[in-house]
C-alpha cells in the first residue's frame, strides 16, 4: 500500500472520533443554550403571572393564541413545603393546537400579602429531542464526508507536493543498473531528511560501484590466471603421450588426468560465465531469431549423439525474435538441449515445441527429478561427464532476464519450460 493511501485511511479514522466528541459536545451545549433562554422567557411570564395576581390585575386567557400555558393553585394553609422553584421538561396538552407536545415547565410557590400560598405552573413548547438529535447526527455526517474529503484533498495535495524528492529518488534509484556509472541526482529540496536520505542513497551507490569494478577486475585477473596455467598444463600432458613411451598403466593414469583437467578447465569457465551474468556484465542486447538458433543446435546435437537413436520431433513457428545477448542466448538453449541428449535413454524422444514466446524442450525418463534441487549448482543425477553447473547456469540467465523457468515430469517425460518476456 501506498503511503499516501495509508495515511488518508488514518486520517480519515482519527477524524471521525473527534467529529463525534465534538458533535457530542455541540448537541449537549445547543441544548444547554435553549434551555436557558426558555427559563428565562418562563420566568418573565411567571414574573408577570404573579404580579397581577397580587395586584387583581386582569390574566392571560388560558386560549389565547399563544403556546403559553400556565395553572395557578392555592395551597392549603398546612403548606409547609417552603419556597420552590425548578424547571422540568414534560409533554403537555396544548389547547390551541389540539395535541400534545414537549414543553420546558416552571413549578414554583407564591405567597400573597395575607399569607395565602400559591402553586403556580408555567409551560411553554420547545423542542422535540429526537428531531434534534436526528438533524445533528445528518447535518454531521454530511459535515464529516464534506471535511473528510476536504481534509484528504488537500492533504494529498500538499502530501504529493512534499513528497517530490522522495519519488525523485525512487525513480532514480529505478533507472539505476548496476555498473553503468552513477548519473547525477539534482536535489532541489530544503527538507533535511530528504537531502541526507539522497546522500546516503548516492554514497551507498557509488560504493556498490567501486565493488563492482573490482569485482570484474578479479573475475577477469580469474579467468586469465586460472585458465592460462589449465591450457599450458594440458598441452604438457598431450606432449608426454605423445612424445613418451609409457607403460599401459602410465598411460591410463595420464588419460584420467587429461580428463579431469578438461573437466576443471569446463568448471572454470562456467562459474566464470555465471558471476558475469549474476554481476549484470552482459548488458547489449540484440534481435535473436530462437528458431533459427535452436535448428541449428539441434542439428549438431543429432549428429553428436547419433548412435543413440533419439528421435527427434519439433513444433516450431516460422521464427521468434527476442531481445538478448547473442552469446547467452546460444547458452541457453545449448545447454537445455544437450541436458535434453545427455539424459535421453536409447531409443528414446527428445520434444522441442514453441507455442506463445515459451520454449518447451522435453525428453523421456523414467521417473521425475528433484524439483527443488535440479537447478542448483553442483546437483547431478548421476550421469558421468556432468559438471552439475548446466541447469544453473540455465536458471542465472532466465533469472538475469525475468524469464519463467519450469521443470515438471508428465507422461514420462521430462519438460522444462522458458517463458520469455516481451
Amino acid at each position: 500500500m501506498k503511503l499516501i493511501y495509508r495515511v488518508t485511511i488514518r486520517l480519515s479514522i482519527v477524524l471521525l472520533p473527534i467529529l463525534l466528541l465534538w458533535s457530542t459536545v455541540f448537541y449537549c451545549s445547543m441544548v444547554d443554550e435553549i434551555n436557558d433562554e426558555t427559563d428565562d422567557s418562563l420566568e418573565d411570564y411567571a414574573e408577570m403571572l404573579i404580579r397581577r395576581t397580587l395586584t387583581n390585575g386582569e390574566l392571560p386567557e388560558h386560549n389565547n393564541g399563544s403556546n403559553n400555558t400556565y395553572s395557578i393553585e392555592p395551597l392549603p394553609h398546612s403548606y409547609d413545603g417552603g419556597h420552590l422553584m425548578r424547571f422540568e421538561d414534560e409533554q403537555v396538552y396544548i389547547p390551541g393546537k389540539y395535541e400534545t407536545e414537549p414543553a420546558r415547565t416552571l413549578t414554583m410557590t407564591f405567597a400573597d400579602t395575607h399569607g395565602q400560598m400559591y402553586l403556580l405552573t408555567v409551560s411553554t413548547p420547545t423542542f422535540e429531542r429526537q428531531d434534534l438529535l436526528m438533524a445533528v447526527f445528518w447535518h454531521l455526517a454530511t459535515l464529516y464526508v464534506i471535511l473528510t474529503l476536504s481534509i484528504l484533498a488537500v492533504t494529498a495535495l500538499i502530501f504529493n507536493y512534499s513528497m517530490r524528492p522522495l519519488y525523485r529518488l525512487l525513480k532514480w534509484l529505478d533507472s539505476y543498473n548496476l555498473g553503468n556509472g552513477v548519473d547525477d541526482l539534482p536535489m532541489c529540496t530544503h527538507i533535511q531528511e530528504f537531502k541526507k536520505l539522497t546522500e546516503s542513497a548516492r554514497s551507498t551507490i557509488e560504493r556498490a560501484e567501486k565493488y563492482f569494478e573490482r569485482q570484474k577486475q578479479f573475475i577477469g585477473n580469474a579467468s586469465h590466471e586460472l585458465q592460462t596455467p589449465l591450457a599450458i598444463l594440458g598441452t604438457r600432458i598431450e606432449w608426454i603421450i605423445d612424445n613418451t613411451p609409457l607403460t599401459e598403466e602410465q598411460f591410463a593414469e595420464l588419460t584420467k588426468m587429461r580428463q579431469s583437467l578438461h573437466r576443471l578447465s569446463r568448471l572454470n569457465r562456467t562459474l566464470l560465465l555465471i558471476s558475469k551474468i549474476e554481476n549484470a556484465q552482459f548488458n547489449e542486447k540484440v534481435d535473436v531469431d530462437l528458431v533459427e538458433l535452436i535448428e541449428n543446435e539441434l542439428e549438431i546435437y543429432k549428429e553428436i549423439y547419433a548412435d543413440k537413436g533419439i528421435e527427434c520431433r519439433t513444433e516450431l513457428p516460422p521464427c521468434l525474435v527476442v531481445s538478448i545477448d547473442e552469446s547467452l542466448a546460444t547458452t541457453l538453449v545449448t545447454n537445455l538441449m544437450k541436458n535434453a541428449f545427455l539424459h535421453t535413454a536409447e531409443g528414446g524422444n527428445i520434444t522441442v515445441t514453441i507455442k506463445q514466446k515459451t520454449l518447451t524442450i522435453s525428453n523421456s525418463g523414467e521417473e521425475a527429478l528433484d524439483s527443488t534441487r535440479l537447478f542448483e549448482r553442483f546437483y547431478t543425477s548421476g550421469k558421468s561427464g556432468s559438471t552439475g553447473l548446466g541447469l544453473a547456469l540455465v536458471k542465472s540467465i532466465a533469472g538475469f532476464y525475468n524469464y519463467g523457468l519450469e521443470y515438471r515430469f508428465n507422461n514420462g517425460m521430462h519438460c522444462f519450460t522458458v517463458k520469455f518476456r516481451s
